[in-house]
């Protein structure tokens, strides 16, 4: 068999521009290119990591003080594009000689700087021996329409300066890329990595100030704490908290190496997890090995809660990244691929202890944002512990909430108190019906509901009370005042209550009061007006029930031979109108307001009741400065609840 049949059919062949994949345009900005650098150096074992950003913004420098590579380092690991550490590496490629759990996977982190960068110059040392190169976009493009293999440039010996670790100086910056600058980075790269500080014993450095974990800025915005057993913020940065609890960390039934660490915390408001460094706070970061690997799994959880928008925190779950299981992260390594059991399961957990979380949240705002409330209003307090049993709950829930919403000024929330006090007031019949049908098997508590019946239908008549009381109250201004009667007209229209109680919904009729211009029931002309005694004239409906009112001018003296004989034409003419649509026999009254009394009302009071049957069944004179005596009669019952308005008015106002 000769050569030609022994070459290979087929052939795979990896260009160069995949850098335009993995590497230009594969991350989205600074942070996340940094973190593969950083994570390169904890790798390396560094126990510092400084970066340095010119201000100018042409140059960033990343040195470490890690093991550093040899050429040899360089060519086989750095520079080749896929190095799979993990699995090629059999002495440190899980473990580092310090024992560190390698983060690097995919081989492909440190085409990330080109994304930034089109020129990178690397310097290392290893064993006392330093070497350096230079990389360039161009260079690569170059080689790569060559189709040739790509050399990056040596640096001559005078430009290498270091001795030990590892030096990376990235030129010709691209600076859109850069982002809101070197305080954002600071607090954008604490939030990628959970193993920062002295008891990791890894530090970052930008320049020449340390990263800590409060430049991640989520956990001082805590307001209540859940963290998981095992695992705790350091007892300084947590002394701000107001209430804390400790969740398990796994399920029963997972894996004996599979747990959750980290913490859960919730603000006061929810505009307090907005940053302009660090971008925004409210979702739950998850790490493994110490690293970032889901930005934000709390959008995968599908949970609309309230409670949500309150929410952030960090996930350890280094089960996602175990050694021995397929790589899951994506290959900017800021997601994960969402069908994989791993993830799931982390989802699942996550659910179930986020309910624990909402209920005790529920609790604890309630307990907080009250009192807070009370001490901020006396008055408030006032209503608060007035209110029966049945009640207090909820109106507390109701005054958590209120408290909570994102309100800058006091005078504001303080108007959402007394609209909240308001409307709960009126809604206190539906909240009963709530009580009663969770408390229905609980004897005790249905006992107090039931009791508080009396205090709640006397609420109920808050808005009728005040309406009323103040209409009286203007009404009665009007009369004393001798007002003009023009006013008196308006005012009295409008609030036909005060004639008849009944008449509380009595409407008006545009096309039939068209129909009674035309008929000269109501006319606009001065002269006729003053003919006829009166001030004006008013068609209402109420019930089926057909009303016209007439008000006569308070110093005219009306014979009663006058009235019945108007009385009789209106009802005439509007009975007319009507058995043109249709209805026969109408339900029609005629009240007369007068302001002197009609003489037979004192000498023959039965003549003056014929008189006004005779009109139409119903039909009656009324006077002027009957109206208001007439009115608190018909609703004593009003009057009578006026107690328990004067102290919620108190409560409202004096909030």
């Amino acid at each position: 068999m000769d050569d030609e049949a022994l070459a290979p059919v087929y052939r795979m062949t990896v260009d160069l521009n995949v850098l335009d994949h993995l590497g230009l345009n594969l991350y989205s900005n600074i942070a996340a290119v940094l973190t593969e650098a950083v994570a390169n150096a904890w790798d390396a074992d560094a126990e510092t990591v400084s970066i340095s950003v010119d201000p100018g913004s042409e140059w960033i420098e990343i040195v470490d003080n890690g093991i550093g590579m040899s050429v040899a380092d360089i060519n086989d690991k750095y520079l080749r594009v896929g190095y799979r550490r993990r699995d090629e590496d059999p002495a440190h490629g899980r473990r580092t000689s310090k024992g560190r759990s390698v983060m690097g996977r995919k081989g492909l982190g440190k085409l990330s700087l080109f994304s930034i960068a089109d020129v990178i110059e690397i310097q290392s040392a290893k064993d006392g021996q330093s070497h350096g190169l230079s990389m360039s976009v161009a260079a690569i493009r170059e080689a790569a329409r060559g189709k040739q293999p790509y050399h990056p440039e040596p640096l001559s010996p005078e430009r290498v300066t270091v001795t030990g670790g590892t030096r990376i100086i990235l030129r010709a910056v691209k600076r859109q890329r850069l982002g809101p600058g070197v305080a954002a980075l600071r607090k954008r790269l604490a939030r990628r990595f959970s193993v920062i500080g002295e008891a990791h014993g890894f530090k970052i450095l930008i320049d020449g100030q340390a990263v800590t974990a409060a430049d991640r800025g989520d956990l001082p915005k805590v307001q209540f704490l859940w963290t998981f057993e095992g695992t705790a913020p350091e007892p300084a940065t947590i002394g701000h908290v107001l209430e804390r609890e400790e969740l398990p960390p796994r399920f029963d039934a997972w894996e004996d190496n599979w747990r959750v660490g980290g913490w859960i915390g919730t603000a006061r408001f929810p505009k307090d997890l907005d940053s302009e460094d660090a971008g925004n706070l409210n979702g739950l970061v998850v790490f493994a090995r110490g690293r970032l690997f889901h930005e934000n799994v709390l959008d995968k959880l599908n949970d609309g809660r309230l409670y949500t928008k309150y929410l952030t925190g960090q996930i350890e779950a280094d089960f996602l990244d175990a050694d021995d299981q397929p790589d899951i992260a994506t290959s900017d390594r800021q997601r994960v691929q969402e069908d994989d059991p791993r993830y799931l399961q982390l989802i699942v957990f996550l659910r179930s202890r986020l309910n624990e979380v909402e209920k005790r949240w529920n609790d604890w705002r309630r307990k907080h944002e009250v009192q807070k409330a009370k001490e901020t209003s006396p008055k408030l307090a006032e209503w608060l512990d007035g209110l029966p049993l049945g009640f207090k709950k909820s109106a507390e829930t109701l005054i958590a909430k209120l408290s909570a919403l994102p309100v800058d000024e006091d005078d504001d929330r303080k108007l959402l108190y007394r609209h909240g006090i308001l409307a709960f007031e009126r809604m206190k019949l539906r909240g009963s019906a709530e009580e009663l049908a969770q408390h229905v098997d609980d004897v005790e508590k249905l006992l107090t509901i039931l009791a508080d019946r009396d205090s709640l239908e006397a609420s109920l008549y808050r808005d009728i009370v005040k309406s009323r009381l103040d209409a009286i109250k203007d009404f009665q201004g009007l009369v004393d005042e001798d007002a003009k009667e023009k006013v008196l007209q308006k005012y009295l229209f409008n609030h036909l209550w005060l004639l008849d109680p009944a008449w509380e919904r009595a409407t008006e009729s545009p096309i039939m009061e068209s129909r009674l211009i035309e008929a000269g029931v109501l006319i606009d002309d001065l002269t006729k007006k003053e003919e006829l005694g009166r001030v004006d004239i008013a068609y209402r409906t109420n019930a089926g029930k057909h009303i016209i009112v007439e008000l006569k001018k308070v110093g005219r003296k009306m014979k009663l031979l006058e009235l019945q004989d108007q009385g009789q034409t209106y009802v005439d003419k509007l009975s007319k109108i009507l058995l043109q649509q249709g209805e026969r026999e109408p339900n029609v009254e005629v009240v007369f307001v007068v302001g002197k009394s009609v003489e037979e009302e004192a000498t023959n009071p039965d003549r003056l009741k014929a008189s006004m049957y005779a009109i139409s069944p119903g039909s009656r004179i009324k006077h002027y400065d009957t109206l208001i005596k007439g009115a608190q009669e018909a609703y004593s019952a009003y009057i009578e609840k006026t107690k328990e308005l004067d102290k919620l008015e108190a409560i409202v106002n004096g909030i």
